[in-house]
C-alpha cells in the first residue's frame, strides 16, 4: 500500500514552499486512482493543465490524438503497460519528456524504461516537491519553460505569485485568461489557431469549443490591451493568434 500512495510530508500545506513552475499541459498515466488524485490536485495546484488515465490503451490514445507538455507515467498498468505506451509514443514521432514511475527496487524496470526512451524515473513512494523538481527539469530540457516572471514591454506576469502587472497596475484575470496569456508569453513568434489553442491549454476532453476559445481571447485582450493602443495579442488572418512584436 504505501508504494501506491505519494509521501504525504509532500502536500501538507500546499504553501510558501513552492517553487517556480511554468505552466504546462501534463498526462497523468497512473492506475492507483488514489496516487492518481494526489499527483492531479498537487499539479493543479502548481496551475498545470493535468488530464488523467488509468490504463495503458487510453493512454496511447490520448497521446495520439492530443499534444502534451510532459507524460508521468506509472510502468505498471491494466491492459497496455507503460513500457508499450512509451514504446508506441516513442515510435509513432512523441517527443515530449516522459517520467517514469517505480517500485521502489525495479532496477530492471528503470533501465528497460530508459533505454525505452524515457528521459527520468521517480521511486515510489516519492515526496510532492522531488516531482516537482523532476517536472521542473524536464521542462527546462525542450522549450526553457521555466522563469521566474514572464516580461512583454511594461506588461509582468508572475507564475509563481499568479498575478499579472501592466503599467504597474494589477489585472485580475479569470484562470484560463492567465493560462492563455501564459502560453502565448512562452511561445513568442508563433501563432496558434483556436483548435491548438484548445489542445494546448484546455483539457482535452472537456466541453469547451474553438468559440469558448475565441470568448476568452476577447475577455483577456478587454483586460490587458491599452485603449489607443494596438493589442498584444494579434490576430493573423487565416493563420490564428500570436503574441505581436515588441514595439
Amino acid at each position: 500500500m504505501v508504494d501506491g500512495i505519494i509521501n504525504a510530508i509532500g502536500f501538507l500545506g500546499f504553501s510558501q514552499e513552492k517553487q517556480v513552475t511554468a505552466m504546462a499541459k501534463i498526462l497523468v498515466v497512473e492506475d492507483d486512482l488514489d496516487m492518481a488524485g494526489m499527483v492531479e490536485d498537487w499539479l493543479n495546484f502548481e496551475h498545470h493543465v493535468v488530464e488523467v488515465v488509468n490504463r495503458g490503451d487510453d493512454a496511447i490514445d490520448r497521446l495520439k490524438f492530443y499534444g502534451y507538455d510532459l507524460v508521468v507515467l506509472d510502468l505498471h498498468l491494466p491492459e497496455k503497460s507503460g513500457f508499450e505506451v512509451l514504446e508506441a509514443y516513442r515510435q509513432s514521432g512523441g517527443q515530449s519528456p516522459v517520467l517514469i514511475l517505480t517500485g521502489k527496487n525495479a532496477i530492471e524496470d528503470k533501465t528497460r524504461g530508459l533505454d525505452a526512451g524515457a528521459d527520468d524515473y521517480l521511486t515510489k513512494p516519492f515526496n510532492a516537491k522531488e516531482l516537482s523538481a523532476r517536472i521542473r527539469a524536464l521542462l527546462r530540457r525542450p522549450a526553457a519553460l521555466n522563469s521566474n516572471q514572464l516580461v512583454f514591454e511594461d506588461l509582468v506576469l508572475d507564475p509563481v505569485a499568479h498575478k499579472v502587472f501592466r503599467s504597474g497596475r494589477e489585472i485580475s484575470l479569470l484562470p484560463k485568461e492567465f493560462a492563455l496569456l501564459e502560453f502565448f508569453l512562452r511561445n513568442r513568434g508563433q501563432a496558434f489557431d483556436t483548435d491548438a489553442l484548445l489542445d494546448r491549454v484546455w483539457k482535452s476532453e472537456s466541453d469547451s469549443s474553438p468559440d469558448t476559445v475565441r470568448v476568452t481571447l476577447q475577455r483577456l485582450r478587454k483586460r490587458i490591451d491599452l485603449e489607443g493602443e494596438p493589442s498584444i495579442i494579434e490576430t493573423k488572418h487565416r493563420v490564428g493568434y500570436r503574441l505581436r512584436d515588441e514595439r
